[in-house]
């Protein structure tokens, strides 16, 4: 807490590690709020001597003239312009105080008044049945008029006219209690705030109940933000399933809300088809949610239950809470991603950013500013939005047309890097030369004829013009020309436009407008597929940046459908450096953030933060010395040495002595234990092999083998029956002593897992989990590496990546166990390479520490037979009961 609260008030940039089981997440709250608390008190006390100052000093037509000062200008005028500045400053300090004070009157009358905080909920009440009446007056009417009334009425033209309806008063009062005379709280000033981010929102939803459960939970103005997907509340829209299909349905509809605003205050001569509007996107309603968000703490789950009661949408009314809030919790790749982070309402000027589970988030800002589209993509959005562009033609004004034209061009060029034809069928065009190429952003552009398009201004164009998102309505009014290209699964070519006319005629026939099922999993494809320039917009946004931090990957398959174009980001400082630049502080923070190096060199040296400026801190676990026995295993039972390299793990010798030293510890330790592999092949591979050699067998009479599945869904099937198994093990005794699980490093269980007490009495580390040096991505990383960074202790940078990437897979395996202040593992790394003093340095210092290099298997036997005991009697485990096995 202290080298927390130090380096915020320092304005530094800390990497911050602390194991799980620590404190961690309390430390960062309490840390992070208490210097917050005490910045603002000393702002608040320096603000009211400067009123004082200026309520005492005189104007500035109260000062004298006097003789020319040096810069030849009379002093006078000088001392006029200084008092004109502090007097500027004073009144914007007072407009601030009565904002504050307004806010703070308002939130307490709130917090206070009970009767008050459910006005709202009665005034819906009416609402809703004011509506309902109101709709069964015009079924009523309906009946008894002929069908020229029924032509005047489009569908939900109803809910329409009922969204928008607003008196005067109903504009200044919100549940009873008056505005601010700012009609729009929008441009509210930002207060000094934090910004929290983590990985999942699971991580931030556990965060939020630290804070209420701290010192700080009462008085703190936390505000969670989060994806529509997690906060919308409009059933028709969450039904959409697909992320990117909630967002352009949201957005279309808050385009249908203005659009009928608009034809409204002309007067309605313009009559407009009408579309459904969003009925939760009440700018009354949501001022209301931001009232309530702002008074108490509450978690993603609490804020969206608020949302449905108060009829108003979680999404945006949690934005405009973003201004007041002192705490602001959201998930990295919202704060990490500048468009969003821009759309969001974020400002970073002068604030404090934490960056918890933070460990990877270099991959992290490399894989949100990487985009990859596929051949099937770039011919299902040329064939749309040629339809498009046919269908509306003469609607369309000179620029858009052109605009059409050139993202028509740099669609056809793309396919034909593919070694395809936009007019063709994806699926059924060979690519006659498969494999892989990279390329420079400059050589790609060259050689797809497209370095004359000027790409920033027609990503400027696809932003302003919402391009994509009238595309995907199109395509939805239609009938989903998306299909085109997949209708005729032969060679042949995409329907003309005659028959997509003929599909237009038969679509306005059938019923618009009704509410869509759940897609099933077979259907999701196809939704996803619906907006594919949304895809592409990202590739083009992506293009933009310089030459030198990124790269093009032409991925040729089989077909043309199969082969794809990917933008790989190779710096991703550049996208950091904004964030370190503008805020005030910068921590990122995680329970193994070890090796250091990376996030110092790649990341922050990159961005041009100054190495003085950067602050590293680690603090140990707080479970005591005896719990935890790290060993570095040499050799096995036979003497075999271990040296898992991709010449020699492939061998029988090699994957016998593993099976041995497996069957050796699951003698003699309970409970679960839990053994990394590098890859799913290999482990897939050793499996067989015991199989076939009778140690499986062996294997299975004292623990009973769990193996880690590939699908994520069945992950936590798998869990609970490990689980289960172990606890069954441990109550009725006997043989079988618990569980083994097979895992991979860098799969569903490696990270994010907890294997706590029992769960993981063990955890084993086969080989080194090295990434594979033939990837072509990985090896032009390697290369830029050796370019651009200066060489570390006589290694060179590609050789120092390859070695972090396989620590940092590691240390978050071997994490799993430690979870908590009592608990006790012993931790099996098997491979001599391991007490290499460079890899050795990369272990986390609380594991380093502790951690024994064994060349024998006999001495590392040993030791694992003593902790045992001592550790289960110490903190009374169900396990201690059993003697020696």
């Amino acid at each position: 807490m202290e080298a927390l609260y130090a380096a915020l008030e320092a304005g530094r940039v800390g990497i911050f590690e602390s194991p799980t089981g620590t404190g961690k997440s309390l430390s960062l709250i309490c840390g992070a709020l208490a210097w917050l608390r005490d910045w603002e008190e000393k702002r608040r006390q320096e603000e009211e001597q400067l009123l004082a100052l200026g309520q005492d000093a005189p104007s500035p037509q109260q000062a004298r003239p006097g003789s020319a000062d040096t810069a030849g200008q009379p002093d006078w005028v000088t001392a006029f312009v200084q008092r004109k500045e502090e007097r500027d400053k004073v009144d914007r300090l007072k407009e601030e105080q009565i904002r504050r004070k307004k806010r703070e009157e308002r939130l307490e009358k709130i917090r206070q008044n009970v009767q008050l905080k459910y006005a709202a909920k009665r005034k819906r009440c009416e609402e809703d049945e004011a509506k309902r009446l109101l709709q069964l007056s015009k079924e009523a009417l309906s009946q008894g008029a002929g069908e020229d009334a029924l032509d005047q009425l489009d569908h939900n033209e109803e809910e329409l006219i009922l969204a928008e309806y607003e008196s005067d008063d109903e504009k200044k009062v919100v549940s009873g209690l008056e505005e601010d005379d700012d009609d729009d709280d929008l441009e509210e000033e930002h207060v000094t705030k934090i910004y929290y981010c983590s990985r999942t929102h699971s991580q931030l939803s556990q965060f939020v109940r630290e804070v209420q459960k701290s010192p700080f939970g009462k008085d703190t103005r936390l505000v969670s933000l989060g994806s529509r997907q997690n906060l919308c509340v409009n059933e028709e829209v969450r039904r959409l399933g697909a992320l990117q299909l909630i967002n352009d349905r949201c957005m279309e509809m808050q385009k249908n809300k203005h659009e009928k605003k608009s034809s409204e205050e002309n007067g309605g001569k313009k009559r407009r088809v009408s579309h459904t509007v969003c009925p939760f996107y009440s700018f009354e309603q949501m001022q209301f949610l931001r009232d309530e968000v702002l008074v108490e703490v509450k978690d993603i789950e609490q804020l969206v239950s608020l949302g449905r009661e108060a009829k108003a949408c979680p999404y945006y009314g949690s934005r405009f809470a973003i201004p007041a809030a002192q705490l602001v919790v959201l998930p990295y790749q919202m704060l990490l991603h500048e468009p969003t982070r821009n759309a969001a309402g974020i400002k970073l000027k002068d604030q404090v950013v934490i960056i918890d589970e933070a460990h990877n988030l270099i991959d992290t800002i490399t894989c949100i500013h990487s985009a990859e589209v596929s051949g099937s993509q770039l011919c299902c959005a040329h064939s749309q939005l040629s339809q498009y562009m046919e269908r509306y033609r003469k609607r369309l004004k000179a620029k858009n047309l052109m605009y059409i034209k050139q993202i028509l061009y740099l669609l056809e060029q793309f396919v034909a890097m593919l070694g395809g034809n936009v007019n063709q069928n994806p699926g059924c065009q060979a690519v006659s030369q498969t494999g892989t190429v990279l390329k420079s952003i400059n050589d790609f552009l060259f050689q797809s004829q497209i370095d004359n398009i000027n790409l920033f201004k027609v990503q400027r164009y696809c932003e302003k013009s919402l391009i994509s998102r009238k595309l995907f309505g199109f395509v939805e009014r239609y009938g989903g020309p998306a299909s085109a290209v997949k209708t005729n699964k032969e060679n042949q070519k995409v329907a003309g436009l005659q028959d997509f006319l003929l599909t237009l005629q038969q679509g306005s026939d059938k019923e618009a407008g009704t509410p869509q099922s759940p897609p099933t999993e077979a259907e999701h494809e196809q939704l996803r597929a619906a907006s594919p320039l949304m895809q592409i917009e990202g590739f083009l946004s992506a293009l933009t940046n310089a030459n030198q931090d990124g790269r093009v990957i032409l991925n040729k398959q089989g077909t043309v459908a199969q082969s794809s174009l990917k933008f790989l980001l190779l710096n991703p400082a550049v996208h950091f450096a904004k964030v370190v630049e503008e805020c005030r502080a910068v921590i990122i923070a995680g329970g193994t953030m070890q090796p250091v190096a990376d996030f110092r060199e790649q990341l922050l040296c990159c961005a041009g933060v100054d190495p003085a400026r950067i602050v590293e801190f680690s603090c140990g676990h707080v479970i005591p010395p005896e719990n935890i026995l790290p060993i570095i295993l040499c050799s096995g039972p036979s003497n075999q040495q271990l040296e898992f390299t991709y010449q020699t793990r492939d061998l029988p010798q090699m994957m016998d002595e593993t099976g041995r030293i497996l069957c050796n510890l699951c003698n003699v330790i309970p409970g679960g234990v839990v053994c990394f592999f590098p890859s799913y092949e290999y482990e897939k591979q050793v499996y067989g092999h015991w199989e076939r050699t009778g140690l499986l067998s062996r294997l299975a009479a004292r623990k009973k083998i769990f193996q880690e599945p590939k699908k994520a869904n069945q992950v936590e099937q798998v869990l609970v029956e490990y689980a289960k198994c172990i606890k069954r093990c441990s109550q009725t005794g006997g043989q079988m002593t618990g569980a083994l699980l097979l895992s991979v490093v860098g799969g569903k269980m490696s990270e994010g897992i907890n294997f706590s007490d029992d769960l993981g009495r063990c955890v084993i580390m086969v080989g080194m989990p090295y990434p594979n040096i033939k990837s072509p991505e990985l090896q032009e990383k390697m290369t830029w590496l050796d370019k651009t960074m200066p060489r570390a202790g006589g290694q060179a940078p590609s050789r120092v990546l390859i070695e972090n990437l396989c620590m940092k897979a590691v240390n978050q395996s071997i994490g799993r166990a430690i979870r908590h202040q009592k608990d006790f593992a012993s931790i099996v790394l098997l491979d001599h390479r391991y007490a290499r003093p460079a890899i050795f340095n990369k272990l986390p210092q609380w594991i380093r520490e502790r951690t024994q290099v064994k060349p024998a298997f006999g001495s590392a036997f040993a030791e694992l037979r003593k902790v045992r005991t001592p550790c289960i009697l110490c903190h009374c485990s169900p396990l201690s009961s059993s003697g020696p096995l």
